[in-house]
């Protein structure tokens, strides 16, 4: 079974309401064989993330669809739980992650993912400052102020 937790330390209560919902079993009557972090094959490329989740508000219980983009599938579960802290203040203990899997770029849903998935995004640097390129050609106090602007 694999459970995904936002901390090692808060790993048995999720495998223990996870273990009592596939079969009827006490916490006393299992046991953590091993804790495993997942890694990625290729950490250095942005993937695109969808994660099925159930979680407890104040009204009920909701089931959930998100996506996020992230280098990693942990990056992507810390997104996930501090977006549903703030849109729907659900504590990590109250989320349950039901799935989770890589979505291809023209399978996205979501606006806030489908804009970074077109084809030539390009990502403007207006504010850059140019730095000196010795450290002799460095001045602590300078008479003008520096072009951040290019044309």
């Amino acid at each position: 079974m694999r459970v995904v937790c936002p901390s090692f330390s808060e790993i048995s209560r999720p495998t223990t309401t996870t273990r009592h919902q596939y079969r009827k079993m006490k916490r006393t009557t299992g046991e953590i064989l091993d804790v495993n972090e997942l890694r990625e094959k290729d950490p250095r490329t942005v993937k695109n993330y969808g994660i099925w989740l159930r979680y407890n508000s104040r009204s009920g219980t909701h089931n959930m669809y998100r996506e996020y983009r992230d280098l990693k599938l942990t990056g992507a579960v810390d997104q996930m739980y501090s977006e549903m802290a703030g849109r729907h203040r659900a504590r990590p203990r109250s989320i349950q992650i039901i799935r989770t899997g890589t979505v291809a770029d023209e399978d996205v849903k979501r606006v806030a993912t489908l804009q970074y998935v077109k084809k030539g995004l390009k990502f403007p640097l207006p504010h850059r400052i140019v730095r000196a390129s010795d450290k002799k050609h460095r001045a602590t106090f300078l008479a003008n102020r520096p072009t951040t602007f290019f044309h």
